[in-house]
């Protein structure tokens, strides 16, 4: 059992479970592929407070992932998975044939001893290996996605992440999201066979505050709670709104909007998105 839930001994207890991490096997990491990671707690670059409630957490460091997986024709095995800190998926370490080690995200079912392989030619479609999408079978599942060729892994990298590969027509392929979104992709750009390890990842309920200060979480004071100097929704006799919709600090609309840049070139080749409707087009009756 991959969660396990606890006694319900204390209040902390009663609504917490701990993800074991069984496909773990290698507890410490590489030096030679760690950075220091410097925490902004949600300040931009002028060292504004741009994402409130952030701050505080547990101190990490960085492992270089390498979501390009240029090292071409190389067999590489797979000396260990470990945890990540910095995201949900667990990674794995590879030893090429030349001795360098590098960090990938470890699909479902990849194990110590395996080898794998980074090609620009058809290769054997099995799990972890990287290919272009026009040289992987249609009907599998991939990972670690590219948008622009040669730029990297930019989709699917999350736990229990994965696209299917469902046609090839032309320059384009199209690929499935479990989300239900549609779109396509260059056959140029390369992906990773198989789905992102760590699917128990969203099952974990985290039970209690200090956990969440652990992760950088820092208590979240609703705006209805607050004067109405300090937040649009605040003040009024009672639970009021102010007869206006749900709304940020500064006054921007919390809900109905979209979340997409305009003009963005990738927005270009969604066939159909993951919701058809936006909320603040839905009509009530």
């Amino acid at each position: 059992m991959a969660i396990r839930i606890y006694k319900k001994t204390t209040a902390g207890r009663r609504n917490s479970s701990v993800n074991l991490n069984v496909e773990v096997t290698k507890y410490s990491p590489e030096k030679s592929l760690l950075r220091p990671k410097k925490r902004c707690s949600g300040r931009n670059h002028h060292g504004v407070i741009t994402v409130r409630s952030r701050g505080g957490g547990a101190k990490k460091r960085y492992r270089v992932i390498d979501f390009r997986r240029d090292k071409l024709d190389m067999a590489a095995k797979v000396v260990g998975i470990e945890y990540d800190p910095n995201r949900t998926c667990h990674i794995a370490l590879l030893e090429y044939e030349d001795g360098q080690r590098r960090y990938i995200l470890a699909p479902v079912g990849l194990t110590d001893g395996a080898t794998i392989l980074s090609s620009n030619n058809p290769a054997e479609p099995k799990v972890g290996n990287s290919m272009p999408l026009a040289a992987i079978p249609a009907g599998l599942n991939v990972h670690n996605i590219e948008l622009t060729p040669g730029r990297g892994g930019q989709m699917c990298r999350a736990a229990g992440a994965y696209a299917r590969l469902t046609n090839k027509e032309g320059q384009w392929a199209t690929l499935v999201f479990p989300s239900g979104e549609i779109r396509q992709v260059s056959l140029r750009c390369r992906a990773t066979i198989g789905q992102v390890g760590n699917t128990d990842h969203q099952h974990v309920r985290w039970g209690k505050a200090g956990r969440s200060r652990h992760r950088g979480c820092r208590p979240h004071t609703r705006g209805m709670a607050m004067n109405h100097h300090d937040h649009p929704m605040g003040g009024g006799d009672g639970r009021s709104k102010g007869n206006r919709a749900p709304a940020s600090k500064t006054g921007v609309l919390a809900k109905g909007g979209g979340t997409r840049k305009h003009g963005k070139p990738s927005k270009a080749r969604i066939i159909r998105r993951r919701r058809s409707v936006r909320y603040g087009q839905l009509k009530v009756k």
